[in-house]
C-alpha cells in the first residue's frame, strides 16, 4: 500500500515509519507544522511540534530512506485544537487537546488530504493495536497505551489507520531505533500541552479570556470561602491552588466539585462529595454491535478503569458504574473497553457531560 507516515520528530513515529517500510509499503514521511510561531511552542526535551522536532523527523526519514515533506497545518490546528481548548475551559469543561488533535488533525485533516493525494492509509507511532478483525485494542505496553485518545476515531478512519507499535514495549521501540541508527533513539517523550510554551495553563487561559473574578463557595453550606480570578483556572477534583481563606471545620482538604460559568462560581467540598456512579456523555462513537454492554470504562487519560453497564441511545451514552469514581470532569472522554484475551477491545467513546449519584437522583 501507499501510506503516509506522520512523523512528529520523536522515536515512536520514526520506528513506526521504518516498520511500515519494512513491511513492504510505499512510505512517505510528513511532519505537521502546527504552530503559527514555532518559537511559542515547547522546545528541547519537553518539546512537540517544534522546529527542532521537524529537523529530527527529516533526519529520521533520511536514515529510513523515504521521501519527506512538511505540511503547514497551523491554521487547522489553531481552529480545531487551540480555540477548542480555550472555549471548553470558558464553558466550565476540561478538554483533552491530544484527543482533539487526533480526531480533528491527524485523522481528519491529514487523512482527508492523504486520501486526496492517493495514499491508502496514515501511519502513526501511537501505542495501540488494530487487529486483523479491524478492532482497536490497547497496546501490549499498558503504561504507554494510547487507545484512550484514539477511541474517538470513526470506523472509516480506523480502516485507513496503521499503528505498527502496538505489539511492542517502549523499551523495545527505543532499542530498535538505536539498532536502526536513528538519532532520536534516546530522545525524551514530550510532555504536557505542546502549545503552552511555559507549562502555565492558567496563565495561558487568562491571557486569552482575561481576568474574571468570582467566588469559591462551600458545596454543602453555600458559604463563601474565597475568590478566584477566573473559573476557567480550575478543574473537577482539583485540590491544590484553591487559596481558601476559611479552613474546613474538620481540618480536611477541599476539592473542586463543580464549575458554573454563568455565575462564575467554583464550588468545593470534601473528597467524598466527588463520588459519582452515573456518567452521562454526548456524541458517542460506538463500535459494538450491541447498544448495551457490561464492560470497563476509563474516564480520563491514564485513569483507572471501572466496571460499568453502558447503554447508547441516539446521541447519549450512559454509564452506570459498579463502584463510584472521583474527579469525573465534563469535557473529558469516557472510553468503554471489553476485556479480551488478546487485549482490551475499544467498544466506543463519548464526551462526558455530567457525573451524578444514582442514590441522590432516585
Amino acid at each position: 500500500m501507499r501510506v503516509l507516515a506522520a512523523m512528529s520528530g520523536g522515536v515512536d513515529s520514526a520506528v513506526a515509519a521504518a516498520r511500515a517500510r519494512d513491511a513492504g509499503h510505499d512510505v512517505t514521511g510528513v511532519h505537521l507544522a502546527l504552530a503559527r510561531n514555532p518559537q511559542t511552542f515547547r522546545t528541547g526535551a519537553r518539546g512537540c511540534c517544534t522546529l527542532e522536532d521537524s529537523r529530527d523527523a527529516r533526519r529520521a526519514a533520511d536514515v529510513i530512506g523515504i521521501p519527506f515533506y512538511v505540511w503547514d497545518m497551523a491554521e487547522e490546528f489553531h481552529d480545531s485544537v487551540v480555540d477548542d481548548f480555550v472555549n471548553e475551559y470558558a464553558a466550565g469543561r476540561t478538554p483533552n487537546p491530544c484527543l482533539r488533535c487526533n480526531e480533528k488533525i491527524k485523522f481528519a485533516a491529514v487523512l482527508d488530504r492523504a486520501v486526496a493525494l492517493g495514499f491508502d492509509a496514515v501511519v502513526t507511532g501511537h501505542h495501540a493495536r488494530l487487529g486483523a478483525d479491524g478492532l482497536l485494542r490497547r497496546s501490549v505496553d499498558l503504561a504507554k497505551d494510547q487507545s484512550y485518545v484514539l477511541a474517538v476515531l470513526t470506523r472509516a478512519q480506523l480502516d485507513r489507520a496503521m499503528f505498527p507499535l502496538g505489539d511492542s514495549t517502549k523499551e523495545r521501540v527505543r532499542a530498535e531505533a538505536a539498532e536502526r541508527g536513528l538519532a532520536v533513539a534516546d530522545k525524551p517523550d514530550s510532555h504536557d500541552i505542546c502549545f503552552i510554551s511555559d507549562g502555565d495553563t492558567r496563565g495561558f487561559l487568562e491571557s486569552r479570556l482575561g481576568s474574571a473574578p468570582g467566588d469559591i463557595v462551600d458545596g454543602r453550606t453555600g458559604e463563601k470561602l474565597g475568590t478566584h480570578n477566573g473559573a476557567y483556572g480550575f478543574t473537577i477534583g482539583q485540590r491544590k491552588g484553591l487559596d481558601l481563606r476559611v479552613p474546613a471545620a474538620d481540618g480536611r482538604p477541599r476539592y473542586v466539585l463543580s464549575i458554573t460559568p454563568v455565575s462564575n462560581t467554583v464550588t468545593v467540598g470534601p473528597r467524598e462529595d466527588l463520588e459519582v456512579d452515573v456518567v452521562s456523555a454526548a456524541r458517542p462513537i460506538w463500535h459494538s454491535a450491541a447498544d448495551i454492554s457490561d464492560c470497563e470504562v476509563q474516564l480520563r487519560a491514564h485513569g483507572e478503569v471501572v466496571e460499568a453497564s453502558v447503554s447508547v441511545a441516539g446521541d447519549v451514552l450512559t454509564a452506570r458504574l459498579k463502584s463510584p469514581a472521583r474527579g469525573v470532569a465534563a469535557g473529558q472522554a469516557i472510553v468503554a473497553y471489553q476485556p479480551d484475551a488478546d487485549g482490551d477491545i475499544v467498544l466506543g467513546s463519548a464526551t462526558i457531560t455530567e457525573g451524578s449519584r444514582a442514590a441522590v437522583d432516585a
